[in-house]
């Protein structure tokens, strides 16, 4: 009996599917050859089995390592790999970390991660993939926006290509995209910094390692004329700058890491420029300088203008002389070089009266013709400097022999002296002259100059001339600038007192006023006189704080006096030259008799002949504003100045007063005559007439006779404090009630 088997054996090698039949015809199953031999070929074919089942193993491990690998690349250089089935629109990605999400898609979107592009890009990026797949690119690469699961923008580089076609048509992609997102940012960041490189002012210059220009901006082109055509490639050359100094330059780049000056250089255009340099180094991870760069700042236009600043700073703008910086600033260099120095410090004699007469526009133009006259005098060693006001300098450096200053001062002087002739004009002017010799007169350009300010003013006592600086002269500029600091004191303890001399009428003998006269009494010092005091106040101004002081004290006292009735008459008070010319003269003297509650009808002041002649239509404006006020105005040392008759005609005063000049020359013809005439004027201008210094009866008795109204006088009393006056007014009250 025999029987037949078919057996199949089946493996798998590289996806292919064989099978073989093994035909076994089993005869006799007894048959012990028959089966041995049997046996033996099953052995084989298992052992056949089992081959090729380890051989596959171990392929399919091979492979598996093979994709690990795969896997780990990708994972470390940050690329994704991505297989397109084109024709079913699978779309498979190996590597996906989670952060982009690609998946499959219909056939009808296409790219296939449509949704996930950036709308901005996405034309972009059809554009380019459809160009490859008509054949007409080599590969795909594009760079576009990726929507991560997080919803976010990320920048990715994608790049494939096709591998396989379908009848000519694409049918499998495959490729790779990259994270670029930072490198996009960098990009960005670096396409910034180049822009703003570009477009801003400064000049920026890259040089490599040996100093060969490789960059510059439009800026350095716009500062230097020079263009990047022409210059990169070449080595540094700055014009006016020399290769010592940029070797300089490039030394202390080298060992500091940067420089910083101001260089100047010639433009393309021919003109020259200025500018300030920074240049720093770039050094490679090892620390070696790899590149220069420089910036450059245009400083042409600071510092024209800051050089104009410096020669606005030490030069007069009226007459275009050096000022009184450049002065102290040029004096100091010949006081450090220890260089025998003359310094003549010179101003005009009575200025305030032209620029008061003619208006400063004149003064001023009279000043520039000063400047102009006096110039010549100046040369390699002397120069002229204006201080200021109407206060001119000449410092002759390297001299102090009096000889050659002495003949400098004269030809200052004649040259002053001669007329000048302005807008049909003609001024004859002198001035004053002190003079400081260095290292005698001092050692500092401040005392120099006050020890000439000293001399000038003694010089200015006389007029038209010069005087050099003694010790004599010190001395008594210590002690006037001790009274000034003791006025200052004064003010602020309150050491000014108001002491009365009283007015009586030669026609009746009765108390008819008094004026007041200040006093300034000290602690320390006593009685200070007012020929001291009142000299120093006029020129500091300090004559203004005591002038409100004396008002103010006497529409007190007077106020209380006529309360009480002691007196019914008026209070003089005198107004000084600086204060009739405050332009809020009016106010202030308005607020103290609101102050004091004193009427203006019991206030008489009095001002100087020479105070109202400095400037007639000044003073008529504003004495004609004290008269509406109802004060009563005199015009006190009338005779001694020089006003006219034609201006005391339009003057609204009440009262002149005849100077104690007069009245002490009143024994003689002469003297009688102008007291006469005074008299005769006041009584034709209706106004009375007051005789000051009356100091004897045969005084008193010539004023009578002469029709004088009344009298103030050490015959009469002399000056009293407040309460002495109070008891003279009374006792003087008494005894005219007895006589009449």
């Amino acid at each position: 009996m025999a029987f037949s088997f078919n057996f199949h054996a089946q493996a798998e090698e590289q996806a292919i599917t064989q099978e073989e039949a093994i035909p076994v015809l089993l005869s006799n199953f007894l048959d012990i050859p028959a089966l041995s031999i049997f046996v033996v070929s099953a052995i084989v074919i298992v052992i056949f089995l089992l081959y090729n089942l380890m051989h596959f193993r171990r392929y399919q491990s091979n492979i598996t390592a093979s994709e690990e690998r795969l896997k780990l690349s990708l994972w470390a250089s940050g690329d994704e790999m991505w297989d397109w089935n084109i024709t079913d629109g699978t779309l498979y990605r190996t590597n996906a970390n989670g952060v982009y999400t690609l998946p499959s898609v219909d056939l009808d979107t296409f790219p296939p991660n449509q949704d996930l592009i950036h709308p901005a890009d996405l034309s972009r990026v059809v554009k380019t993939l459809q160009q490859h797949l008509a054949g007409e690119t080599e590969s795909f690469e594009c760079a576009y926006r990726l929507k991560s699961d997080n919803n976010s923008w990320n920048w990715v580089l994608d790049k494939g290509k096709v591998v396989s076609f379908d009848d000519d048509r694409p049918s499998r992609m495959t490729g790779t995209f990259k994270d670029i997102h930072q490198l996009k940012k960098i990009e960005n960041d670096l396409k910034i910094f180049a822009q703003s490189i570009e477009s801003i002012a400064e000049g920026v210059i890259i040089f490599d390692a040996q100093l060969t220009v490789i960059h510059i901006n439009p800026g350095y082109e716009n500062i230097t004329g020079q263009l990047a055509s022409k210059i990169e490639g070449s080595k540094l050359k700055f014009n006016k700058v020399t290769m010592s100094l940029a070797h300089e330059i490039k030394a202390e780049v080298d060992r500091c890491g940067n420089w910083q000056g101001d260089i100047s250089g010639q433009a393309k255009s021919g003109g020259f420029y200025m500018a300030y340099i920074t240049a720093n180094c770039i050094k490679d991870e090892e620390g070696k300088i790899t590149n220069y760069v420089a910036i450059v700042s245009d400083t042409t236009k600071r510092k024209r203008t800051e050089a104009k600043l410096v020669k606005m700073a030490k030069t007069d703008s009226l007459t275009g002389l050096p000022n009184r910086n450049a002065f102290f600033n040029n004096l100091q260099k010949q006081v450090s070089k220890n260089t025998p120095t003359a310094v003549l410090v010179f101003d005009l004699d009575n200025f305030k009266k032209i620029n008061d007469s003619v208006g400063h526009q004149l003064g001023d133009e009279l000043l520039k013709k000063i400047g102009n006259r006096i110039k010549p005098l100046s040369g390699d060693n002397n120069t002229l400097y204006r201080l200021g006001g109407d206060e001119f300098a000449l410092v002759m450096e390297g001299t102090n022999d009096i000889h050659k200053v002495t003949i400098v001062a004269k030809q200052i002087l004649t040259l002053l002296s001669t007329a000048y002739r302005i807008s049909q004009h003609e001024f004859v002017i002198t001035g004053s002259i002190g003079i400081v010799l260095y290292p005698d007169d001092g050692l500092k350009p401040e005392t120099l100059l006050r020890n000439a300010d000293t001399a000038m003013y003694h010089a200015k006592a006389d007029g038209n001339k010069y005087l050099f600086f003694n010790n004599e002269m010190n001395k008594q500029a210590v002690k006037r600038l001790q009274i000034e600091n003791l006025i200052r004191h004064g003010l602020k303890e309150d050491y000014f007192e108001v002491y009365y001399q009283p007015k009586t009428s030669l026609k009746s003998n009765k108390l008819i006023g008094m004026e007041a006269l200040v006093r300034f009494i000290t602690p320390k010092k006593g009685l200070i006189s007012p020929n001291i005091f009142i000299p120093i106040a006029e020129e500091t101004g300090q004559i203004i704080d005591i002038g409100d002081v004396v008002l103010r004290k006497a529409c007190i006292d007077m106020k209380k006096w006529i309360d009480k009735g002691v007196i019914t008459g008026r209070v003089a008070v005198n107004l000084s030259a600086r204060q009739f010319t405050l332009p809020d003269l009016t106010e202030r003297i308005d607020n103290i008799l609101l102050e004091t509650g004193l009427s203006p009808h019991n206030l008489e002041l009095e001002i100087t002949e020479g105070t109202v002649m400095d400037n007639p239509k000044h003073a008529i404006t504003i004495m004609h504003q004290l008269r509406e006020r109802g004060i009563h105005l005199a015009l006190d040392d009338f005779g001694t100045g020089y006003s006219s008759l034609s201006y005391l005609r339009k003057f609204p005063l009440n009262t002149l007063k005849i100077d104690k000049a007069f009245v002490d020359d009143c024994g003689t013809n002469i003297g009688r005559a102008m007291i006469d005439t005074i008299v005769t004027i006041a009584r034709n201008l209706s106004l009375s007439t007051v005789a000051e210094g009356v100091e004897t009866k045969e005084q008193k008795e010539l004023m009578t006779s002469m029709k004088c109204d009344s009298i103030q006088g050490y015959l009469y009393s002399k000056p009293l404090s407040a309460k002495e006056f109070s008891r003279f007014a009374n006792k003087q009250n008494k005894l005219y009630k007895l006589i009449n």
